[in-house]
């Protein structure tokens, strides 16, 4: 292999590559649905924390889980809801689809709560680094950087892909 090199301004920041509980402004990377094997349908929310702030892990991704009630088979829309009004979407607004609506989020700014919990399902434990409070971003003038490596660093649309930018969108 030839042409790699190694770039020490390009790594991960913080306690062995682990997010410490606390706040963080993050901005919204990507927001999608999924579903775990067993068929438990979510939304999940890619949250980078943002690196033009002086925070401590920096670049880092939240990954966010909302599940569907097993009872109805639909989404607490509170949890949208507060979602909604941290990233500052407008109130009242009318979406087509669940996907404009995720679509929305994409590249919004948040101040989260993060918190290091441990679950165990199936006789399993598991470590998960959980939001548990959204608020409004402190700081809404933006400057950060994405990383653009195609893997959840540079800004996605809420469908997953790569943004879309054609040869007469470029200025040289």
């Amino acid at each position: 292999m030839t042409g790699f090199n190694l770039d020490f301004n390009n790594v991960y920041e913080g306690n062995g590559g682990k997010v410490e509980d606390g706040w963080y402004e993050v901005i919204v990377n990507r927001c999608s649905e999924d579903a775990t094997p067993s068929g438990a349908e979510y939304t999940e929310f890619d949250l980078i924390i943002r690196n033009d702030l002086d925070q401590p892990s920096k670049n880092m991704h939240i990954f966010e889980k909302n599940f569907k009630a097993k009872a109805t088979g639909k989404y607490n829309m509170t949890i949208f809801n507060t979602i909604g009004k941290a990233c500052q979407l407008e109130n009242g607004k009318t979406y087509n689809s669940f996907d404009e609506l995720l679509n929305d989020f994409v590249g919004k700014t948040a101040l989260v709560f993060a918190k290091n919990e441990t679950s165990e399902y199936n006789g399993k434990t598991y470590e998960n680094l959980n939001v548990k409070m959204w608020n409004q971003t402190k700081y809404p003038n933006v400057q950060h950087q994405f990383k653009g490596d195609g893997k959840g660093g540079a800004p996605l649309t809420g469908n997953g892909g790569p943004i879309d930018i054609q040869d007469e969108d470029l200025p040289f």
